[in-house]
């Protein structure tokens, strides 16, 4: 019987934390170690790195994600261990897990099989605490509001206006509109409240975009937690919290350290969710491993339809990054599932409904290369039960988008299995240059820029929003906001709004329910569809499966 992943993460061999630094120049004393196999780095070392020369970045993203699965984050390790392995320098940033998927439907995200980042059970739960921190930083702006008018509320806050909500890493369903200050005046003025999971806070987006400390400290003072009477905005700051909630941060804010099975330096740090956050390791992160490793190898959250459009809409055009080459991952029996397959049905050969599904690969191949500008691999995470004849339509389907169709086996074989996918994206860095581009313009109206993105990148036809919607719009527009980036949240499982609707739906249409100023993060959030901020638990969450054996071993984790 196949070994389970957490089972292979706990045979391996891991190096001491130091000895992974040690490939990367880092010298030990630049380390904060968090036990044997895990450190953060110094930020005044990450500040001395800033006169170097950047390293190739490369952005691996995938087709719209299936419960047939696709392999996102093990592609971005095996292609880290591969690149290494054909003697490239290279170094992985990827994203911290949220307890919510952990303990939910999702599980781990550590990547799978032989491809995947250690300490495994570390990584997905805690890790180095700095969830922990975002959410009490959240938490403390929070308490902040409610104190500020139970003592008099000398800002004129309108507790029918406070925007600013509370958060937990937990998937809990009970929390997404309840009432707070029950009990009598001493517990504060009763008003209607919720609670966002940690990865989708503003909190978590100022963390992954801030450069460095007083860059964060500003973003946090910017918040905009709620109005007046008049509509004036009330800010973090005018409650003189902003630089404690740094404080709390400021530990976290430096780059977490560990390895791949394979002993390849990996960079894990942040973690907003794509389909409602920006869905992208922070910008330090990256920007440190640039300085380190010729090449760099960083994942977007979920289909490149959000995940990358963000990566390239908000992070690339907040931070100055540009990757290189994007890497597209896809499984055949993912691509049978969008051409209508049942999920039990998904092993079995069908022609007919893997052309079908094809179109999805190929809208998102069309969106990498023709409206983000950048050359691309398609990678397919290889099955035993992938027949020839439909590898053969796969590439025959693909060859016309220039976009090289490589098979990789390294969630069976680690980094061996994608060393085809290295020098393949290698080769296309050194002989394709990029051609980057936004999808819109900083000058286009907030309007216009979700009816670009719907329209380019989600093939819609229409965007609607009912009056007070289109209100709230025109008024930040208005007072300022009009040069943001639209950050959209929207369901993950398909280019519309019905995550029914598989494959590459047209025509469809793009309702924006709801809008929220992230002021700090420097973006607009539109809310289409039936998406929720604060997801909630399977029938049966993976927490059943979770537990701890008597010798202490972590168990049922995947």
């Amino acid at each position: 019987m196949p070994l389970s992943d957490i089972e292979i993460a706990q045979q391996a061999k891991l190096l001491r934390v130091t000895k992974v630094a040690e490939k990367l120049g880092i010298p030990e004393e630049h380390l904060v170690p968090y036990g044997h196999y895990k450190a953060k780095v110094a930020l005044d070392y990450v500040d001395s790195l800033k006169a170097r020369n950047n390293g190739k970045l490369i952005l691996v993203t995938a087709i719209t994600p299936t419960p047939a699965g696709e392999g996102k984050t093990t592609t971005t390790v095996g292609l880290g261990d591969a690149l290494n392995r054909i003697g490239k320098k290279a170094i992985l940033c990827l994203r911290e897990p949220s307890l919510g998927p952990v303990f939910g439907m999702k599980g781990g995200a550590a990547g799978g099989g032989y491809a995947q980042v250690v300490p495994m059970e570390d990584i997905n739960l805690h890790f180095t605490g700095d969830f922990s921190a975002i959410g009490l930083a959240n938490n403390l702006l929070a308490a902040a509001i409610d104190n500020h008018v139970h003592h008099g509320n000398d800002l004129g806050i309108d507790v029918r206006r406070i925007t600013w909500k509370r958060v937990v890493d937990m998937n809990d369903r009970a929390l997404r509109d309840i009432v707070v200050s029950l009990g009598g005046p001493g517990n504060g003025y009763p008003r209607q409240d919720g609670f966002d999971i940690v990865v989708a806070s503003e909190i978590m987006a100022i963390f992954c975009l801030a450069t460095s400390l007083k860059d964060l400290k500003t973003r946090l003072g910017n918040i905009v937690v709620g109005y007046t009477r008049d509509q004036r905005p009330v800010r973090a700051r005018d409650l003189k919290v902003h630089g404690a909630m740094t404080v709390l941060l400021k530990d976290a804010l430096a780059p977490n350290l560990v390895q791949t099975l394979e002993n390849n330096p990996a960079f894990i740090h942040g973690g907003p969710f794509a389909n409602i956050a920006h869905g992208c390791n922070s910008v330090i992160a990256t920007q440190t491993a640039l300085k380190l490793a010729d090449y760099v190898v960083t994942e977007s959250g979920f289909g490149a339809d959000l995940g990358a459009e963000k990566f390239i809409d908000i992070k690339c055009r907040k931070s100055g990054l540009r990757p290189d080459a994007v890497v597209i991952v896809a499984t055949v029996r993912a691509l049978k599932y969008h051409g209508g397959v049942d999920l039990k049905e998904v092993n079995k050969e069908n022609l007919t409904a893997l052309e079908k599904g094809i179109t999805n690969l190929e809208r998102h191949v069309n969106n990498v290369r023709n409206h983000y500008g950048l050359p691309c691999v398609v990678s397919i995470n290889r099955f035993n039960f992938d027949t020839h004849a439909e590898i053969e339509l796969l590439k025959k389907k693909m060859a016309h988008h220039e976009a090289p169709v490589i098979l990789a086996t390294h969630w069976a074989d680690g980094g061996k299995g994608a060393e085809e996918v290295a020098r393949t994206v290698v080769d296309l860095i050194e002989k394709v240059p990029s051609n980057f581009k936004f999808v819109y313009e900083d000058a286009l109206p907030l309007w216009d820029k979700i009816r670009t993105i719907a329209t380019k990148i989600y093939g819609a036809g229409e965007v609607t929003a009912d009056a007070k919607v289109r209100g709230q719009i025109r008024k930040l527009q208005e007072d300022g906001y009009g040069q943001y980036p639209v950050c959209v949240a929207k369901t993950q499982y398909s280019f519309s709004t019905d995550p029914q609707l598989r494959a590459a739906p047209s025509g469809h249409v793009i309702n924006v329910r709801e809008v929220r100023l992230a002021a700090g993060a420097e973006f607009v959030v539109m809310v289409c569809g039936d998406v929720m901020t604060m997801p909630g638990l399977p029938k049966v969450p993976s927490a059943e499966k979770i537990d701890l054996t008597e010798d202490g071993k972590v168990v049922g984790l995947f």
